[in-house]
C-alpha cells in the first residue's frame, strides 16, 4: 500500500516536472509573448527560489510527517495550476495597475507572474510532493529498499514517459488552459484525498517494523527522537546522522553531484526537445516519441539497480551511471544520425535507471531514517537548483553558439569529474552516541 501510495504521489508531481511543462512551453510563450531564452530564465529564477524553500520543506517533513505535507504540496500545487491558467490575464492586469506608477511592458509583467507561478509550482510538485513521496516509502524498508526503489522506479519511470504524449493529448481536447485545469482537479481533489487514505509516516506509527513484521513499541511522534532508554536498544542505522553532519561528508556532495547533472542536463534537453528534435530535423511527433524506448530501457535497469543497490556499494553505482550520462550527452548531440539517436536513447534511459533508486536509496542507507526529511530536502533541493540551470544553460548554448550540440558535448566534463571523485567518498560508518 505504501509503496503503491508513494509510486502516484510521485507521478501526481508531473505537472511541476519539466516533461509537465514543456509541452505547454509553445503555448506560454505564445499567450504571453516572451521569447524562449525570457521563458527558460522565468523557469531558471522559479525553480531556483524553489530549491531555496525546500530544506525548510524537509525539515517539515520530520516535524509533521508524510501525510500533512502531502495534502498541503497537492493543495498548492493545484492552485498553482489554476493560476496558471490565467498567468497571461494576469501579467496584463500587473502591467496596467503598475503602469499607474511608471510604465511597464506586458512582456515584463508576464515574466515577474510567471516567476512567481514557476516557483510555487515547482516547490510544491518537482520539489515537496516528491521528496516526500519517495521520503515516506524509504522509512518503511532497510534490507529490502533497493528492491522496492527499483519497482517504484518501473512505474515511475512509465508514467513519466507515457505523461508528454498523454499531456499533448489532453491539450488537443481541452486546450492548454483546460488541460491545466482537469490536472489541478486531479491532484489539488484527487491526489489529496488518496493522500489522507494511504499516506502513513512510518511503520511504527502502524504497529510494524521496517520490511514487515508486527510491533510492539507505542509509535512515537515524527518529531521526536527516542527516550534515552531505548537509545541502545537502536540499531546504528537507525541514529541517525544530522542533517549538518551528512553535509560534512565527501560522499554526500558527490552523490548530489552526480545526481545533480541528471537532473540539470536532462531537464534542458526535455525543456527544448521539440526545438532540439527541429535543429536535427525532427518533427515534434518524432522527437516527443524517443521518450518511449528510453522509458523501457530506465524501466529495466532502474530495476535491476535497485537490486543492486541492496548489495553493492553505491559509489560503483555512481561511476556506472556517470558513463552512461556521458553517452547520453553525446548522442544527444547528434540526433540527426540515427546510429547516434540509438546511443543518445541508451545513455538516457540507462543513467535514468540509476537516478530514481538512488535517489531513494543513498540518504537512509548512508545516513539513517532520523533526519531522513532534513538531509532529503537538503539533497532535493540541490537537484531543484540544479534543474533550472539546465533549461537556460542549453538555451544559452543555442542562442550564443547557434545550436545545442556545443553544450551538450561540453557538459561531457561532469559526469567524468564525478567519476573521478566516486571512488574517494567512503560510507561513513555509524554514528557515535556520545
Amino acid at each position: 500500500m505504501v509503496v503503491g501510495a508513494g509510486a502516484v504521489g510521485v507521478l501526481m508531481s508531473i505537472p511541476g516536472q519539466t516533461m509537465g511543462v514543456s509541452v505547454f512551453t509553445d503555448d506560454l510563450l505564445a499567450a504571453t509573448g516572451l521569447s524562449r531564452i525570457a521563458l527558460s530564465n522565468t523557469y531558471l529564477v522559479g525553480t531556483l527560489a524553489s530549491g531555496l524553500l525546500l530544506p525548510f520543506g524537509g525539515v517539515l517533513f520530520d516535524r509533521h510527517g508524510a501525510r500533512p505535507l502531502a495534502i498541503l504540496a497537492c493543495w498548492g500545487l493545484g492552485a498553482t495550476l489554476c493560476f496558471l491558467t490565467v498567468a497571461d490575464h494576469a501579467s496584463r492586469g500587473l502591467a496596467s495597475a503598475l503602469s499607474v506608477v511608471f510604465p511597464v511592458s506586458p512582456t515584463a509583467a508576464a515574466a515577474v507572474v510567471l516567476c512567481v507561478a514557476f516557483t510555487a509550482l515547482r516547490f510544491s510538485g518537482q520539489g515537496m510532493l516528491t521528496m516526500v513521496s519517495r521520503a515516506m516509502v524509504s522509512k518503511w524498508f532497510d534490507r529490502r529498499r533497493g528492491q522496492v526503489a527499483g519497482l517504484l522506479g518501473v512505474v515511475i519511470n512509465f508514467g513519466f514517459s507515457l505523461a508528454p504524449a498523454l499531456l499533448g493529448f489532453w491539450i488537443g481536447a481541452a486546450g492548454w488552459r483546460g488541460a491545466w485545469l482537469g490536472m489541478a482537479a486531479t491532484v489539488g481533489i484527487g491526489m489529496s484525498g488518496l493522500a489522507w487514505l494511504l499516506f502513513r509516516d512510518n511503520p511504527e506509527e502502524c504497529g510494524l517494523h521496517m520490511d514487515g513484521g508486527t510491533s510492539s513499541p507505542a509509535p512515537l511522534p515524527p518529531d521526536q527522537g527516542p527516550a534515552p532508554k531505548d537509545v541502545a536498544a537502536l540499531e546504528p542505522e537507525e541514529l541517525g546522522y544530522t542533517r549538518a553532519e551528512a553535509l560534512r561528508t565527501l560522499v554526500f556532495w558527490v552523490f548530489a553531484f552526480a545526481l545533480a547533472i541528471q537532473s540539470m542536463v536532462y531537464t534542458g534537453i526535455t525543456f527544448h526537445i521539440v526545438d532540439l528534435g527541429a535543429e536535427h530535423g525532427m518533427g515534434r511527433v518524432e522527437v516527443v516519441s524517443l521518450f518511449i524506448p528510453i522509458a523501457v530501457v530506465s524501466m529495466s535497469m532502474g530495476f535491476a539497480v535497485g537490486l543492486a543497490a541492496d548489495r553493492l556499494r553505491l559509489q560503483w553505482l555512481v561511476m556506472a551511471m556517470m558513463v552512461f550520462q556521458a553517452i547520453g550527452f553525446v548522442g544527444f548531440a547528434q540526433l540527426q544520425d540515427p546510429v547516434w539517436r540509438a546511443v543518445g536513447v541508451a545513455g538516457w534511459g540507462l543513467s535514468g535507471g540509476f537516478y530514481g533508486p538512488l535517489t531513494t536509496v543513498a540518504i537512509p542507507k548512508l545516513f539513517g531514517r532520523r533526519h531522513l526529511g532534513a538531509i532529503s530536502g537538503a539533497l532535493m533541493s540541490l537537484l531543484v537548483m540544479a534543474s533550472a540551470l539546465g533549461p537556460s544553460a542549453l538555451a544559452m548554448s543555442k542562442l550564443v553558439l547557434g545550436a545545442y550540440r556545443p553544450g551538450l558535448l561540453a557538459l561531457c566534463a561532469l559526469p567524468a569529474i564525478a567519476f573521478a571523485l566516486a571512488p574517494f567518498a567512503r560510507t561513513p560508518g555509524p554514528r557515535p552516541t556520545a
